[in-house]
């Protein structure tokens, strides 16, 4: 038994002699316990990659627009009406009367620079592309603006109501926003220590008509805890909530609980196994040959994978992008099946008979990247895996220096391909590809203004991308939550957990 299963196993045993009495205690209390499972360096969202501190920032502040996480449909948030001047040109209208958490009014002084600040390149938001489409912002009235783009960006409202944030008149920037964050969200921040402990209020002046509205549950402590037999723990004594990414293997030990509860969940989060084609972690790199990339296609068992480890609703994906996002088609895509032998026979002839050493990045489920990690030594890839943490991964990744990475991808729920398949295929800092013929078509299908024309160049950069075997998609994701059987629970496709939903039995 591997030690991290043997961990989790000694904890539910040990936790099941303990009283579940606490969660009743929280529920009169009225304070949800939810706990994270990374340590979040940045809760400035514009400075965030990782999901539990967009759950934070949806929390905290608002959009301009909402989206409804049920249809999709876009709803008016701190914009009451939006209507494009031109392809490049959009006025919008803003609430009134809606206040911070501080008691400073909102107004368009406060879009206008939270927008033009983060769209400013030398201000570095972390990920470029949410922001970059932005030219700048006018104030044309005291609760109007007009947002200029530089070309036209099709899933612009997306990206308005997703990780585009609006901060107050104030903002200077992440270090002083990790001090002190003020929004106009249905939750205030009380306390936080970062990284480990963070502790809301429900904002009693959260502004009439919004989408958010109605939030119950007056209070939400949430806790940082890394290791996950700690966490389970946690939850099987009775003082915690909620967890999320549960591991499939201990669903049924916290289902056999007349306490608690789970759910299992389809996430629009794809896994992903990205190659160095580019050649960034240097000379000489195996993987910059087209047949080794094929040979560890064929090399890795997907369906076996998506069945004896992720399980749930996951599915094979064959395309790097989510199935329902606009643009993701994988009809040109070729499909590589599970065929060692294959795989063996293209090492062999892009000169590698007896196979090489390489290194595997990973950081979420241990037991998934060794998975890969054998499948690779049947064929003679020798894969030295580093799991590392998420931010640690991130900074490596960004940087080149990974030449095989493990890693998940959830679009910061914007739905469509061009916030996964942009992000890492169009030059970026993300980019291990580096293919010019890739960029040009995701110019085109980004900036397009006919939708026919995107879906077209979106096809046809994913099947180069998946022709030349850049990454291979592994899967899509089911989110798996446990939680406190006193507390009714809703779990959405954008894997947006909404505390302001939730409601005590």
């Amino acid at each position: 038994m591997h030690q991290r299963m043997f961990a989790a196993f000694l904890a539910a045993i040990f936790a099941a002699f303990l009283p579940a009495a606490p969660a009743a205690a929280q529920k009169a209390k009225d304070e949800l316990r939810p706990i994270w499972r990374n340590v979040v360096p940045n809760i400035d969202s514009y400075y965030n990659g990782l999901r539990d501190g967009i759950v934070f920032a949806h929390h905290v502040w608002d959009h301009l627009i909402e989206r409804d996480p049920e249809t999709f449909a876009y709803k008016p948030g701190l914009a009451t009406e939006w209507k494009w001047v031109d392809d490049v040109t959009l006025d919008v209208q803003l609430r009134q009367g809606v206040k911070f958490h501080d008691g400073s009014a909102f107004g368009a002084e406060d879009v206008a620079h939270t927008f033009n600040f983060v769209a400013d390149p030398a201000n570095k938001a972390l990920y470029q592309r949410n922001t970059n489409w932005i030219k700048k912002v006018d104030i044309l009235d005291g609760h109007k603006v007009r947002i200029h783009l530089h070309r036209p960006f099709p899933p612009a409202i997306d990206f308005l109501s997703m990780p585009m944030f609006v901060y107050s008149r104030n903002y200077k920037g992440p270090e002083e926003m990790n001090r002190r964050p003020i929004g106009t969200g249905p939750y205030r921040v009380v306390s936080l220590d970062q990284g480990k402990d963070y502790k809301f209020e429900r904002f009693a002046e959260h502004y009439a008509g919004s989408p958010k509205s109605g939030a119950t549950i007056q209070r939400i402590h949430a806790r940082t805890i890394t290791d996950r037999a700690t966490e389970l723990a946690e939850l099987l004594a009775g003082n915690a909530d909620l967890i999320w990414y549960v591991d499939a293997d201990q669903l049924p030990n916290i289902q056999r609980r007349r306490n608690l509860q789970i759910l299992q969940a389809e996430a629009m989060r794809i896994g992903y196994l990205a190659l160095d084609a580019a050649g960034r972690t240097g000379a000489g790199n195996p993987l910059t040959k087209q047949k080794v990339r094929h040979a560890i296609a064929h090399a890795i068992d997907r369906e076996g994978y998506v069945r004896n480890l992720v399980q749930g609703e996951a599915r094979v994906i064959h395309a790097p992008c989510f199935p329902l996002q606009f643009g993701c088609d994988d009809s040109l895509a070729p499909r590589y099946a599970f065929d060692p032998a294959k795989a063996k026979r293209l090492l062999a002839e892009a000169g590698y008979p007896n196979g090489f050493k390489t290194q595997l990045f990973a950081y979420r489920v241990r037991d998934w990247t060794e998975a890969i990690q054998a499948d690779l030594k049947g064929v003679g890839i020798d894969a030295e895996v580093q799991m590392l943490p998420v931010s640690t991964f991130i900074q490596k990744f960004q940087k080149g220096e990974t030449p095989m990475g493990q890693g998940d991808w959830g679009s910061f729920s914007v739905n469509d391909a061009s916030a996964v398949v942009s992000t890492f295929f169009k030059d970026t800092e993300d980019d291990y590809a580096r293919d010019p013929e890739v960029k040009a078509l995701l110019d085109v299908a980004d900036n397009a203004s006919d939708p026919a024309v995107r879906k077209d160049h979106y096809r046809r950069a994913i099947g180069r991308i998946m022709e030349q075997a850049y990454w291979l998609p592994l899967h899509t994701f089911v989110t798996n939550y446990a939680f406190t059987a006193d507390l009714e629970f809703r779990a959405y496709k954008d894997e947006i957990p909404r505390y302001w939903v939730y409601r005590w039995k």
